[in-house]
């Protein structure tokens, strides 16, 4: 979770600052005219029903269920006069029954049987099969769907054993139930190589979990839900029907406190997502499933939270807790795996597959499927803040913590991120953010920053005295408080890497853990690469370009990784952007290890996406395109009837992806197949690096 320099920065200190100042002062759904349906749903009685097309026949009286009476009636004679109903997998073992006009199968919590044209939880129900047959319950309350003298109802299970059992008859004419396009034509890369090499793209850094933290109400839409698109992509509630009570949003995004925006969502999407949009749903499952058929192969979702930020939010529905939240997300994502596999048709056969050993990746890579990983970002994991300069945890804590996140599946965490804490001091945010950060590193630590001028060439970013930020900032602190001036120049964090720091960093070393750099301080950093060093311990990386370049010679010489930030991509060699920093890693790289290069969207967590490059408009990524491998036809993403252009929309939501690397080839100009290979190589260099410490 980070900001990059520019506009956006600027956002976010006004938005935090208006923040904290806040504090102190106290319809229906249309179908989708396509929707490719998943491929191969397996042949098991319940998860093989997964987005078929079936009408319900009544075992008993050998009735159809048809629509009647704003509700639904089981008395039709023939298959004809049945309503035929989309069978959506709501997870596995769940599903949804979709009319053909766009109405569901529903109740009404108690024991009317109704249709809706809304997703529901009342339209969610369980199916178990037994010899040939059926029995459907309601999903929300344990109630039985039973058919008796023509009517539907609900009954208590067991009650009407016979007239609660179906069959599931083949049908014709289904409606499309409403989702996302992917808008990929081919079969994803898949297989290895003759030395058991992954090719495709790595993602180090993105926060798929991103609706859980800070309160979860900060964050608006979901990554999936059972009840589909509709309800996932919802704009927050506070936003109102034209945005402008969205504090953080218009801040965040439009800088304005009282900007609008639409807030309708599915199916015209017409302000949001958008690559400057930071509080709205950038990694909806079909966008995601989009990057990996256009070449992606390792997603390292970090789990993510920020407990000061939670605590000053007014808004909350849940804990502030970093170890809550985080428990929170490791669950959300395995249940993001099952609903994906119960698109697929059952357990273990869709895309999206959380991998804990470099040996899990080669083997999904084998498949041709997305490998998972899982890493923390937090300020103050296991609860090791630090206040007044003691430290709020012990290395008993520590243990037990490394203890559980493994047992979760983490092998990646940020050891420090945004505030000083026990393990020791942080990279300055700079500019004005770098004062609202400053802010909030007092009210975590009881302290500002302490800065000194570096006595060397890597430094902090530099840093503004907190006095000179603006005065929103300077009313929430507490009265009386003395903020600090900092000279000019380059500086650097005073604190490195505490005893428990060490601590920290052996543990995850003992674990076969990689050891994240980025938001680490000049001299954090330098000590734990010592560390890392003496121990020759290949597990290091930046993930997205929060430590100093010149650290990169250092994780490279280790074995490490190197994923810069997914900048912007223009083509104007003196200005910053992805291009330049995969050229500077590369001149860094070591001869001694296989070199691949990586990306850090930091997408959902408060980081701009890349913007369209400068010059697309006279030299745009033409579409259809072929992915590196030239296996799959890529083409312009639709999501209900919004249609997404890299050359206008840039990095809108995360299914622009391939896209975005796709447009390498233009803007790095005769360096364009370099790049591409260079990326395409990113995985394997990845999973190198881990199986030279995995456990």
């Amino acid at each position: 979770m980070s900001q990059q320099p520019g506009r956006s920065r600027r956002r976010w200190v006004n938005a935090l600052a208006a923040t904290l100042a806040l504090v102190l002062a106290g319809g229906g759904i249309a179908a989708s005219q396509s929707s490719p349906a998943p491929t191969g749903p397996g042949d098991d009685p319940v998860f093989g029903l997964a987005n078929g097309c079936y009408a319900l026949k009544s075992e008993q009286s050998g009735k159809f269920v048809r629509r009647a009476d704003g509700g639904y009636r089981a008395d039709a004679d023939a298959l004809s006069g049945a309503e035929a109903f989309r069978t959506h997998a709501a997870q596995l073992g769940r599903f949804m029954f979709y009319g053909k006009g766009g109405d569901m199968l529903a109740h009404d919590d108690k024991r009317a049987v109704v249709s809706t044209r809304d997703a529901l939880p009342t339209t969610d129900w369980t199916l178990t099969y037994t010899a040939g047959s059926y029995s459907i319950t309601a999903t929300a309350n344990g109630s039985q769907l039973t058919a008796a003298n023509g009517g539907m109802g609900l009954t208590d299970p067991g009650t009407d054993p016979a007239g609660g059992r179906f069959v599931l008859a083949p049908a014709e004419g289904c409606a499309t139930f409403p989702d996302s396009e992917v808008n990929a034509t081919g079969t994803p890369l898949s297989g290895t190589g003759p030395n058991g090499e992954v090719r495709g793209f790595i993602d180090a850094h993105v926060h798929l979990d991103a609706n859980l933290f800070i309160g979860g109400q900060v964050h608006c839409g979901t990554p999936f839900d059972p009840q589909g698109i509709t309800v996932a992509l919802k704009d927050c509630a506070d936003h109102g029907t034209d945005g402008m009570p969205a504090l953080l949003e218009n801040i965040l995004s439009h800088g304005s406190p009282v900007a609008e925006h639409d807030t309708v969502g599915w199916p015209t999407f017409e302000d949001w997502p958008d690559a400057d949009s930071l509080t709205h749903e950038q990694t909806y499952y079909r966008w995601v499933e989009r990057a990996w058929r256009g070449g992606l192969r390792i997603f390292t979702n970090l789990l993510v939270n920020n407990k000061v930020l939670c605590d000053i939010y007014p808004l909350k529905n849940r804990s502030c807790n970093d170890m809550d939240t985080i428990r929170a997300q490791a669950e959300q994502v395995r249940q993001m795996q099952d609903y994906i596999d119960a698109q697929y048709g059952g357990p273990g056969r869709g895309w999206f597959r959380i991998v804990r050993s470099p040996d899990e990746v080669r083997k999904v890579a084998s498949e041709g499927k997305l490998a998972v990983t899982i890493g923390i970002e937090t300020s103050e994991p296991f609860g090791c803040s630090q206040r007044n300069d003691v430290p709020q945890c012990t290395e008993a804590d520590v243990d037990r913590g490394l203890d559980e996140v493994y047992a979760m599946g983490v092998r990646q965490m940020i050891v420090t991120h945004k505030f000083d804490n026990a393990f020791g001091g942080v990279r300055f945010d700079g500019g004005i953010q770098g004062i609202a950060v400053n802010a909030g590193n007092f009210l975590s630590t009881g302290k500002f920053w302490e800065a000194e001028p570096c006595t060397g060439p890597v430094h902090d970013n530099p840093l503004l005295s907190v006095g000179d930020g603006p005065a929103e900032v300077l009313s929430a602190l507490p009265p009386g408080v003395t903020t600090p001036v900092y000279p000019s120049g380059p500086l650097c964090n005073t604190r490195g890497l505490t005893k428990l720091g060490e601590h920290m960093v052996r543990g995850m070393m003992d674990r076969g853990m990689i050891v994240d750099l980025d938001h680490m301080s000049v001299k954090t950093a330098e000590d734990t690469l010592r560390i890392l060093e003496e121990a020759e311990y290949s597990g290091v990386v930046s993930s997205h370009s929060w430590t100093d370049p010149l650290n990169y010679k250092r994780i490279y010489a280790l074995g490490g990784f190197v994923a810069a930030y997914a900048s912007g991509l223009n083509t104007d060699p003196r200005k910053e952007n992805f291009v330049t920093a995969w050229r500077k890693a590369r001149a860094d790289r070591s001869e001694d290890y296989y070199y691949g290069f990586g990306y850090g969207a930091d997408t959902n967590g408060f980081g701009p996406q890349a913007r369209p490059r400068e010059d697309a408009d006279t030299n745009p990524l033409q579409y259809p395109y072929k992915t590196f491998d030239g296996g799959t036809t890529m083409d312009r993403q639709r999501t209900g009837e919004r249609v997404f252009d890299v050359n206008k929309d840039g990095v809108a939501q995360y299914g622009l992806i391939p896209d975005w690397i796709a447009d390498m080839r233009i803007a790095a100009g005769k360096d364009g197949d370099r790049i591409i290979e260079d990326m395409s190589r990113g995985a394997e260099a990845y999973l190198q690096m881990w199986e030279r410490v995995a456990k």
